[in-house]
């Protein structure tokens, strides 16, 4: 067991045990450095507030090796996730995961849980955005991609949805130095096409 530091929304941290023998252990670390560092930048300017989601944890076990400090050594989760980040974006609630993917030929279904499908099934249900951000490493692409759609294929039965797919019905997020993803971008154009643009970086 190793000891990984959690980052909380306020920027204070939290350590929590993992596994060494869990190979899902580190997935996503790079996209979600980029979309944390995307994030801070977009509340900097003013132009969303968003943030990654903690996760309820259990205490189990506390060292002081200071009289000022306090280590935890030892916490399970207490309730599984929902969904990665959430926030509020042009006066509309804004709910989305983000997921990693080694594969050259599809995104594989395996990587979400099904109380992350019933979660975004519901934020579209109450009208808001939600979204999967699925980054293909071996392409260097990150796209975003409807929440419905994947509900929708999830529904069918469907393992997974593969690049050709994402390419056709997702939207290829730009980088940039500042916002490193500018993933506002694609949720202007799919979600408020009919309004006049806004606040776009040049």
């Amino acid at each position: 067991m190793v000891i990984v530091l959690i980052g909380y929304p306020n920027r204070k941290q939290m350590e929590q045990p993992v596994q060494k023998s869990d190979n899902h252990m580190g997935r996503g670390m790079n996209l979600e450095k980029d979309l944390n560092d995307s994030n801070t930048y977009y509340e900097h300017v003013d132009r969303a507030l968003i943030h990654k989601k903690p996760t309820p944890i259990q205490v189990v076990k506390v060292e002081y090796p200071a009289r000022s400090a306090a280590r935890i050594c030892e916490a399970y989760y207490k309730t599984p996730s929902t969904t990665d980040y959430n926030g509020i974006y042009r006066g509309k609630p804004i709910d989305f995961e983000a997921k990693e993917t080694k594969s050259k030929t599809s995104f594989p279904f395996k990587s979400i849980h099904k109380h992350q499908i019933e979660h975004l099934r519901k934020v579209l249900y109450h009208k808001g955005i939600g979204f999967f951000i699925i980054r293909f490493t071996s392409y260097g692409q990150t796209f975003l991609i409807d929440a419905g759609i994947i509900i929708r294929m999830w529904d069918e039965g469907k393992k997974s949805i593969t690049y050709q797919e994402v390419q056709q019905c997702g939207s290829l997020i730009k980088e940039s130095l500042t916002p490193r993803l500018r993933y506002l971008d694609n949720v202007d154009a799919i979600y408020f096409k009919e309004e006049e643009s806004y606040g776009k970086e040049s």
